[in-house]
């Protein structure tokens, strides 16, 4: 069963990816939404998206946009670059998003309008793969799509995307308007898996918190290929050896502090108070005073700020900074 970390919008970048690497990593990481019009357009922010470390071989790029033409270009880019392949967002609900043609748009499109696109970008895949390289796995992160969806068209709209060449499936089963508090229906990943019979590898997304919610989700679905996680890596960059029972020494302190450094080194300037409020509030649940600890490092306005209200949070409550499991 693949273990695979997911796109997750300021988060998936290479600092984080750092951080869950320390303990031992997983099998793929997904990088955060890379937009393909500003990708093309090569802005100053752009370097930042495209890098890879620290295991450039376990990187899948996700695209979104709302324009076929500029989601080929952008993936004939991507394809040349180290990693194992291309992903086209159709699940983000985001409304800054969505509302712009792009994310879970792509499943309420005219069925024509989105399979063209995907038919672009196959062949973009194709033709970047050049004297005898490996072509790159085009895959898809989807939803059910919206509250009126019915069984048959959403089977229908995933069978498709694999006619149009794409080789796995994400699916994070709730519709566009299901929220966290609302179940995923994992089912549906079993179902999906069984309609392939194995030849199309589909990864169960939603609701894996710890070693008990995947052995429970892995239940719901024995026949996925692979579990994602998102938020939950994000409070325990250390989940991923969690499940796989692996022995491990947290000193809490530490992985904040590195986490900073990293933020420091592969982000711009202009992008650390946003990174950095975006990792703790979820990293800051972990400990007993969480709201406390959480309220500071959400206000800290620079990163040696957010390294002073970690040095003062440790020191108040060191009970905290070590664990073992």
């Amino acid at each position: 069963m693949n273990l695979i970390l997911a796109p997750m919008a300021t988060l998936s970048h290479e600092a984080f990816r750092r951080a869950v690497v320390r303990f031992g990593g997983c099998d793929e990481y997904f990088t955060e939404m890379i937009n393909a019009s500003s990708l093309l357009n090569m802005g100053p922010w752009e370097k930042y998206y495209l890098l890879s470390g620290p295991e450039p071989d376990k990187i899948v790029w996700q695209l979104t946009g709302n324009k076929a033409e500029p989601m080929a270009q952008a993936a004939a880019f991507l394809a040349e670059r180290e990693g194992i392949g291309i992903d086209l967002n159709m699940g983000c609900c985001a409304p800054q998003i969505a509302n712009t043609g792009a994310g879970i748009a792509w499943m309420t499109k005219p069925t024509a309008e989105t399979c063209a696109m995907v038919h672009g970008v196959k062949s973009a895949i194709a033709n970047a793969a050049k004297d005898g390289a490996q072509e790159k796995r085009l895959s898809v992160k989807l939803r059910l799509g919206a509250e009126d969806f019915t069984d048959d068209g959403f089977f229908a709209f995933c069978d498709m995307l694999i006619e149009e060449g794409v080789q796995l499936l994400t699916l994070h089963p709730r519709t566009k308007k299901e929220k966290y508090r609302t179940k995923p229906r994992h089912e549906y990943v079993e179902r999906l898996a069984l309609r392939y019979d194995g030849k199309i590898p589909v990864y169960l997304n939603g609701a894996v918190s710890d070693r008990t919610s995947y052995e429970s989700a892995i239940q719901a679905a024995p026949h996925a290929s692979g579990v994602m996680i998102a938020r939950a890596a994000a409070q325990k960059p250390w989940i991923f050896a969690e499940i796989t029972g692996a022995h491990t020494e947290i000193n809490a302190e530490e992985v904040a502090m590195q986490f900073i450094d990293d933020v420091e080194e592969c982000q711009p300037p202009e992008f650390y108070k946003t990174r950095l409020q975006r990792f703790f509030a979820y990293y800051c649940d972990n400990f007993s005073f969480a709201h406390y600890f959480k309220t500071q490092m959400l206000n800290a306005q620079t990163p040696e700020q957010s390294r002073e209200r970690v040095r003062e949070y440790f020191e108040k409550c060191p009970e905290d900074c070590y664990h073992n499991f």
